[in-house]
């Protein structure tokens, strides 16, 4: 199991009014881990992701390589390296797979605007980034398709891509696997795993269960906002803690 941190959240707290939204989370990941958080509706994953990415004030200390991020607004999160995906995470129709991975690549700014206004080039860079996230996700050869040419677990795929682009160190994955059936989700995890395995850290929030103790290192429960347990699949699996609070059964191996 891969052992050097690349990212952590230390007493991570969200208050909405009275509501504690989440309650003193510690978590970390490795570079070429992936992390699952699981939980039921409202347990506070999402607010988790909102608050590490700066969408959600927070409490508490948020990491990436070393460095303190909590407190920067979340387009510097982004250039450190911290990408996320949305649970609606539609992408645009009328473009390309390979100009819709380009929009993430293309920097807000003045100077931006110049550059389109009088036909500079992007970075040389930038076309290469696309490239190489494609090829990561098997999806070079869709590159010149539109998202509505492909399958919906290719289009889930092409949204992890652009997460992908611009630098990205630590991945963080809001349900990526809604409404894919049995066969798409484990083609999707075997994408994950290549994923982790190029050295990004992942952390994967999801309701297939499967998905997520077949391909998590490790596992993070959350209930009502605080972290419960965590550890290896095979542990959670069977934890009677895990089972009340969300499983309700074992799952099948």
């Amino acid at each position: 199991m891969p052992t050097d941190e690349l990212f952590a959240t230390h007493a991570l707290t969200v208050r909405y009014g009275g509501v504690l939204a989440n309650d003193d989370v510690c978590l970390t990941a490795a570079c070429g881990e992936i992390v699952g958080l699981i939980g039921s509706n409202g347990a506070g994953k999402t607010t988790f992701v909102d608050a590490v990415s700066g969408f959600t004030r927070s409490d508490g200390a948020v990491s990436l390589a070393g460095r303190r991020l909590d407190g920067e607004p979340p387009h510097r999160r982004r250039a450190a390296g911290l990408a996320r995906t949305w649970q609606a995470g539609e992408l645009f129709a009328d473009l390309t797979v390979a100009q819709n991975l380009s929009v993430a690549v293309h920097r807000p700014g003045w100077r931006t605007a110049l550059g389109d206004v009088f036909g500079a080039r992007r970075p040389p860079d930038a076309a290469g980034d696309v490239e190489r996230a494609l090829a990561v996700l098997g999806l070079a050869d869709a590159a010149g398709r539109l998202p509505g040419e492909l399958t919906l677990g290719q289009q889930k795929l092409v949204g992890v891509a652009r997460a992908l682009v611009g630098g990205t160190t630590m991945l963080l994955l809001d349900e990526p696997a809604a409404g894919l059936d049995t066969r798409e989700s484990a083609e999707f995890g075997g994408e994950l795993r290549r994923i982790a395995d190029t050295g990004l850290g992942v952390l994967l929030i999801d309701h297939d269960m499967t998905l997520v103790l077949d391909v998590c290192d490790r596992v993070y429960v959350m209930d009502f906002g605080a972290v419960i347990t965590s550890g290896p699949p095979e542990r959670i699996r069977d934890d009677p803690a895990v089972l009340a609070a969300y499983l309700g059964s074992a799952v099948a191996q």
